[in-house]
């Protein structure tokens, strides 16, 4: 089982007002503390830009690249999604990764609100997928599609029109699933032959709910502490780690707990958490 860190697990994150933003000297650090050997690159800017600088400045902690997060508008007939995930392609031949993690961006800030789609608009998302796995694989890439809370790609609905409707491969996201309403274990045995990279959440089944209503949104969700260490939630991850096992499944498994902190960590802070789901997922792996 290859396991890797995700800079949001220390709240990390691209969304404007997030959240008390750690740097990458402490975080990298303490992946590599809890004996990570790879990491996703997080937001852009939070890494340097240039792909060259991006890779020194992980090589000095040791750390493997294991690809980046890209949300990009798909649906919008005015817009080409190839032009900046070409760019962020160039990032990877200069410092590493072979997953391109997609996620179909509603084109708003945040992740607590999105627009509806036309079916002309469905078609267009799903064209373009499959436009962006053959420009990935061109440069010897594997995109993914990363199903995510306020994006176009959230409900159960949307992921089986999506993968009925495009070739793209599956990126796992235990928790996104969930809160959107799939059930993760569910799915990966289904489709565990479309999955090539998972990221692991763990997450409370109550706050999904609410957020699924509209009482609650993602984002005060994430506050309220929707996210738990794996195995400390209502995510099935032993029935999800048998069925990628089932088929040979070798890709990642990125430790990707979102956080919002609120100033400096007293104490430990986030890699306690972290340290935990580490524990618990090769416990599974044994």
């Amino acid at each position: 089982m290859k396991i890797a860190g995700a800079p949001i697990s220390w709240g990390v994150c691209e969304v404007p007002g997030w959240g008390h933003q750690l740097d990458p000297e402490r975080v990298l650090t303490e992946m590599t503390r809890l004996g990570l050997t790879a990491t996703e690159f997080g937001p852009q800017g939070w890494l340097p830009v240039e792909p060259a600088a991006r890779a020194a400045a992980i090589a000095p902690f040791g750390l493997a690249a294991v690809g980046a997060f890209v949300p990009v508008v798909l649906h919008d007939a005015d817009h080409d999604p190839v032009p900046e995930v070409e760019r962020e392609l160039d990032s990877f031949e200069a410092a590493g990764g072979d997953v391109l993690v997609l996620a179909a961006a509603s084109g708003l800030d945040g992740y607590d609100a999105r627009p509806e789609l036309t079916p002309e608009q469905w078609d267009r998302l799903c064209a373009n997928l499959d436009r962006l796995v053959a420009v990935a694989a061109a440069r010897g890439i594997r995109a993914s599609l990363h199903p995510h809370v306020g994006t176009m790609v959230e409900t159960r609905d949307d992921v089986e029109r999506v993968l009925r409707g495009s070739a793209v491969p599956l990126t796992l996201d235990t928790g996104h699933l969930l809160i959107g309403g799939t059930d993760p274990a569910a799915l990966a045995v289904t489709w565990a032959e479309r999955i090539n990279h998972v990221h692991a959440k763990d997450v409370r089944a109550d706050l999904a709910a609410r957020v699924r209503s509209g009482e609650l949104s993602y984002t005060d969700a994430v506050r309220e502490g929707i996210y738990v260490p794996l195995g400390r939630g209502n995510v099935d991850l032993p029935a999800i780690v048998a069925a990628l096992a089932a088929v040979g499944f070798d890709g990642w498994w990125v430790l990707e707990q979102d956080t919002i902190l609120v100033g400096e960590p007293e104490g430990e802070g986030p890699i306690a958490d972290v340290r935990r789901s580490k524990e618990y997922l090769e416990s599974l792996a044994s």
